[in-house]
């Protein structure tokens, strides 16, 4: 019998254990991304101002969102590298850099992210796109207006065809057909807040 109570114990322990684990590494990235309360809304339309820190050639440019730190960003990477093979002939693609954690050089996030693409480290980008978590995509038009801006797909792993989020939005900016009207899956933002990674 008191065996049993000593059973009891270490069962609810390790049940928790297991719980908090599930949270840290699942659960918490399901949830929406806190709004920052210093946050400026930046509307679909408006003129995104570069200042020339990132240039396109005339092209759309697509910018990912990146933080070496989130698992989010590393989970999405495969997909993202299959749309820059996909449609770099027509989209210019960056690569901005969301960390506080260390100094890489342009050169290490290319080799980390298996892609020769511009890398920058200016996260005022993010502000100028209303970006405040990563991963996420944003899609300039080649008039500088923000044509799109929120996730890659629904999937944490960018597995589920029907949410490519953001490949939809390239394909009907380059078909110049009707843009797409996106649910708050695609527009509200999962993942690490900016700077750090943490949630």
């Amino acid at each position: 019998m008191m065996r049993n109570w000593l059973v009891i114990p270490w069962l609810a322990l390790i049940f928790t254990a297991i719980g908090y684990i599930f949270w840290q590494n699942e659960l918490v990235y399901s949830l929406p991304t806190p709004v920052p309360e210093n946050y400026h809304s930046v509307k679909q339309g408006e003129t995104i101002h570069l200042d020339g820190k990132l240039a396109s050639a005339g092209k759309p440019l697509f910018i990912h969102f990146f933080n070496p730190s989130c698992p989010c960003s590393r989970f999405n990477l495969p997909h993202f590298k299959s749309l820059v093979k996909k449609y770099n002939d027509r989209i210019a693609f960056a690569i901005v850099v969301m960390s506080k954690e260390g100094k890489a050089t342009p050169e290490e996030i290319q080799d980390q992210v298996d892609l020769k693409i511009p890398v920058c480290f200016d996260q005022s980008i993010a502000q100028s796109c209303g970006v405040y978590s990563t991963p996420q995509a944003v899609i300039i038009d080649a008039q500088g207006k923000l044509y799109y801006r929120g996730n890659y797909n629904k999937s944490r792993y960018c597995t589920d065809r029907n949410s490519n989020f953001a490949e939809m939005a390239i394909d009907s900016l380059l078909n110049r057909s009707a843009q797409p009207l996106f649910n708050q899956l695609a527009l509200t933002s999962y993942g690490c807040v900016l700077p750090e990674c943490k949630k």
